[in-house]
């Protein structure tokens, strides 16, 4: 291991919380539990197989995540030997995921067994000359390489990221998806901003391990399920890893561990609520911690008043490594009743700010214009805008009132317009199409979609159509509704206008 990556605040975290107690359990997943030990004989194993291979730190590494045992030691391989952990979407279909993995340009690919026998994924990873490597679901297993896919160093195109801890793949905030860098001393601040608000730690004590078990389900192909898989870890908290949220498989978990606190999107509190569980399955918790996507506040008073767990939302950014704004327990016993619909209070270190969208010009409090950012774990003083629509209150609570860039935010995950309409116009028989989202009780919204046909074209099988569609692209841009229709409702310089077409749905 590089001695650089020795003598960083989080590779000696890593390496004391991993020699405290080696024989103890840490991750449970499916039906099985692993030691620390095992964890970090995982990740020595693969560290040398890289080094072997000639992948210093720096180097960019492609890792197909989802959440799985193998995961946890493939990213405690990238923190603890100084990587570059280049996040490629495990779930994204075939012919998706081999475009993404070619526009990646890295130089080594990191995936499940048998993920590598997916349609196209080799043939990606030649094209580009990535090394193949494998992990084994048996972590006393050794990774290895895949056969005929060797290292091919004369096709690599920036396969180092010096100094970047993660390249996060986003859809961006004009339909083209975009990797988002986050420098590694971004990353540790961002862990040690965590260790300092939580309650009983401190980033410069030595660490130790904590009773109980948390449930992780953000997934950790996005940078919330990092972020919160790692905060864990050096918490020394035990982790119960979900592959996919399910009520009985949260909620079996719920029960088996009885954690304080847990936590989904609202899309999944939604789910937990119509499935009307007995109080007793929620006997532990303290708290319900929830974000990625926007809370509806009756869904969140809902929830209090049937079970007496109050809903903390948060508020994050990739840029920002994670948390911007967000609910403590004792905010919401202050302030819910006054404050209800805010994502919380900004966090200590980040300022905040609204302007116009036009003039940019800085707003007053209470007036409603795009978000703005600074400081916090980016680091950077300089405002960073995002596309939200907002409002800041003078007890600096913030509230979020939509998406200016018109994308739709479905249980938590972020859908361009832009995107499914391409993906509507390549089949054959269609001119045009337009895109847009409805509320939705469970997901928040959902895109709805209508298509014009080409003069003297066959109007398409819905069923046809919508397989068509689940090739293109990822289930959940999919639109629940699709119709044709002779003509759109239009503005006068001719765009669709997507209020119109929104009532046509409605």
């Amino acid at each position: 291991m590089a001695e650089a990556a020795e003598t960083s605040w989080l590779v000696q975290q890593i390496e004391q919380i991993s020699g405290i107690e080696p024989d103890s359990p840490e991750l449970e997943f499916g039906d099985r539990w692993y030691s620390w030990s095992e964890l970090i004989g995982a990740s020595d194993a693969l560290i040398e197989l890289l080094d072997d291979s000639g992948i210093g730190p720096d180097m960019r590494i492609g890792i197909l995540l989802r959440n799985n045992a193998p995961m946890v030691p493939a990213l405690l391989t990238m923190f603890r030997s100084d990587r570059c952990v280049a996040s490629v979407n495990a779930s994204a279909p075939d012919d998706k995921l081999a475009v993404d993995l070619v526009k990646s340009k890295v130089p080594v690919v990191v995936a499940l067994e048998e993920e590598w026998d997916r349609p196209g994924l080799k043939d990606a990873a030649r094209e580009i000359g990535a090394l193949g490597i494998a992990l084994s679901a048996d972590l006393t297993q050794k990774p290895y390489q895949i056969e005929g896919l060797e290292a091919q160093r004369s096709k690599w195109n920036s396969p180092e990221a010096p100094g970047i801890a993660i390249e996060m793949l986003s859809s961006g905030t004009t339909g083209t998806p975009k990797r988002i860098p986050l420098p590694r001393i971004r990353f540790e601040k961002a862990m040690q901003g965590a260790a300092s608000f939580e309650k009983g730690r401190d980033p410069d004590a030595r660490p130790k391990l904590r009773s109980g078990v948390q449930i992780v389900t953000a997934p950790i192909a996005h940078i919330s399920g990092i972020t919160g898989l790692m905060n864990n870890i050096l918490a020394g908290r035990k982790i119960a890893l979900i592959e996919r949220f399910t009520v009985k498989g949260f909620a079996d978990a719920l029960v088996r561990h009885r954690p304080k606190v847990a936590g989904a999107p609202p899309s999944a509190l939604r789910m937990l609520l119509d499935a009307d569980l007995p109080a007793d399955v929620y006997s532990s918790l303290r708290a319900y911690r929830t974000g990625t996507a926007p809370l509806d506040p009756d869904l969140a008073d809902a929830f209090f008043e049937r079970y007496g767990i109050p809903v903390l939302q948060n508020y994050g950014a990739t840029e920002f490594a994670g948390g911007v704004a967000g609910w403590t327990l004792q905010d919401f016993n202050d302030f819910w009743k006054t404050k209800r619909g805010s994502v919380g209070r900004v966090n200590k270190g980040v300022d905040a700010r609204i302007v116009d969208p036009e003039s940019g010009e800085a707003l007053a409090l209470g007036e409603q214009g795009l978000l703005e950012l600074r400081g916090g774990n980016s680091g950077s003083q300089d405002w960073t805008r995002t596309t939200d629509l907002a409002e800041l209150d003078g007890d600096n609570f913030l509230y979020i009132r939509g998406r200016y860039d018109g994308a739709i935010i479905r249980g938590g995950f972020k859908i361009q317009p832009g995107d499914v309409i391409a993906a509507i116009e390549s089949y054959p028989a269609i001119r045009e199409a337009a895109v847009v989202g409805l509320p939705d009780r469970r997901l928040g919204e959902v895109p709805v979609a209508g298509y014009l046909l080409k003069s003297g074209a066959d109007n398409p099988d819905e069923d046809v159509l919508r397989a068509f569609l689940k090739e293109k692209l990822m289930p959940y841009q999919v639109p629940v509704q699709i119709k044709r229709f002779d003509e759109f409702p239009r503005t006068p310089s001719l765009k669709v206008s997507q209020p119109e077409l929104r009532k046509l749905f409605e």
